[in-house]
């Protein structure tokens, strides 16, 4: 196998992803103390290097018995403000992405919202909650001196130095427009702030979806596999996790294609991997070798990726549908 690419062997399409969650930090006093902490948890990912770190939903007031009006807490969306500017200061220093969740406001609207920082410190972009509770939204309610509006239904996507990426809040896990929005948009992960941990809802999100999703919540921190597998997940130990994903890696629908898995196994041996999922009856295919993309396999042995396949299905469905 041809040597890996540097900085910790790493293959060209590698991400070190981090995520932490609140538990075991409230409820809290004050918005400030709130604040430390989670910067002093931070810094058990940075011996890993990550190429981004996502915070939980409003980590610096969730579960929190100071409170404070939206206009003395939101921050504006593209100068680093009162925490983004800190947080800002963190990705400068750590050379990595920062998904940044806190209230924003633009054009006298407040939002649920997640700001994107890039290595340099710079916000890079921002998405609004698509789907904030009620509570949220009423005024008076859930925020004091006013409430979230709602963000609109196609959320951007992100183009990063690693891949394409997307941002989703809490309540948005209930719901699939976004989350289907974002996959025909091409993103690659999705990064999820939330309160709540929305177990298996979001196993279901990654596999109906095909790519990775990194959750950051109140209550824990897990990286989910474009095939719904957990990566990785945090625990009483380490109320964070960090670990890479490789974004050189398909989904393959089983039949007929597998009866050329074995030929291509043959050819490339160790530096590519194939799981199959037999209940399912799909596999994913993955390069471990810097050299070899699963696309210019699948286009060699004529394969179409899952994706591609339910695509081409689809329009000859519409082509013949009464």
């Amino acid at each position: 196998m041809s040597e890996m690419v540097k900085k910790g062997n790493r293959l060209p399409r590698e991400v070190m992803v981090a995520s932490l969650s609140l538990k075991g930090l409230w409820p809290e006093q004050t918005i400030e103390k709130r604040i430390k902490d989670v910067f002093a948890r931070m810094e058990s990912v940075y011996a890993f290097e990550p190429d981004i770190i996502c915070l939980p939903e409003t980590f610096q007031f969730s579960w929190v018995n100071e409170v404070k009006r939206l206009e003395e807490i939101a921050e504006d969306e593209t100068i680093p403000g009162p925490v983004t500017g800190r947080v800002a200061e963190i990705a400068r220093q750590h050379n990595c992405y920062i998904v940044c969740p806190l209230i924003t406001k633009k054009d006298s609207h407040y939002f649920n919202s997640s700001i994107l920082i890039n290595r340099q410190g710079k916000i890079e972009g921002v998405y609004h909650k698509a789907h904030p509770t009620d509570t949220e939204v009423l005024p008076e309610i859930y925020y004091k001196g006013g409430g979230v509006t709602p963000g609109v239904l196609k959320p951007p996507v992100f183009k990063t130095d690693f891949g394409t990426i997307g941002m989703q809040i809490c309540m948005d896990a209930s719901y699939f427009d976004t989350w289907r929005s974002l996959k025909e948009d091409g993103a690659e992960i999705i990064f999820f702030p939330s309160q709540g941990p929305f177990g298996d809802t979001l196993v279901h999100h990654a596999w109906l979806n095909h790519y990775y999703i990194v959750a950051a919540t109140g209550e824990d921190a897990r990286i989910i596999d474009i095939s719904g597998d957990i990566i990785a997940s945090d625990g009483e130990f380490a109320r964070w996790v960090c670990a890479p994903v490789n974004l050189e890696k398909v989904l393959i629908h089983i039949w007929p294609q597998v009866r050329r898995f074995d030929d291509i196994q043959k050819k490339y041996g160790r530096k590519i991997r194939f799981k199959i999922y037999h209940p399912e009856n799909w596999a994913t295919m993955e390069s471990l070798d810097p050299d070899i993309k699963v696309r210019d396999i699948l286009k060699e042995y004529e394969l179409p990726a899952y994706d591609e396949q339910i695509r081409e299905a689809t329009e000859i469905q519409n082509k013949y549908r009464l």
